[in-house]
């Protein structure tokens, strides 16, 4: 819990994935306790209402949980838990748009190589867009397949 806080996302964020950050290094385990929220506040200067709220997010999420008039623990399963949330961020914010603009240019290729059967009369063409059709759509179907 040593980085820095930034004005690029709201600070309860960056808390709750400071804290599954050090989560996924191990750096906190399964069963051990996470600062208090009065300890992050006094850590970073902020309200203790802000870290409260960032905490109270892996809470929400099954990554933390309560145990009364002790503090907050790592939950059991919270390093999966995290990686199949980053692993489906990752999947939304990064390969679905790679994936959509590789279908863009795939069909953009099929649609001048049929263009160009046309011209052309060219049945060779025609088989050749076909297959490229079908060999995108094949490489798409096996991309999303495997998130």
């Amino acid at each position: 819990m040593n980085e820095r806080l930034t004005e690029q996302k709201s600070i309860y964020l960056q808390i709750s994935e400071m804290i599954e950050t050090d989560i996924l290094r191990e750096i906190l385990l399964e069963e051990e306790q996470v600062p208090s929220t009065n300890e992050l506040a006094k850590l970073y200067t902020i309200n203790p209402a802000t870290a409260a709220k960032g905490v109270g997010l892996l809470v929400d999420e099954g990554i933390l949980y309560k145990r009364r008039g002790i503090g907050m623990f790592v939950a059991q399963g919270a390093r999966e838990r995290i990686l199949a949330k980053r692993r489906a961020a990752f999947a939304e914010n990064h390969v679905a748009p790679l994936l959509a603009e590789a279908r863009s240019q795939a069909d953009a290729l099929v649609a001048e190589a049929r263009q160009k059967a046309a011209r052309e009369g060219e049945t060779l063409a025609a088989q050749a867009a076909a297959r490229m059709d079908a060999a995108a759509t094949l490489i798409v179907e096996r991309i999303v397949g495997a998130k």
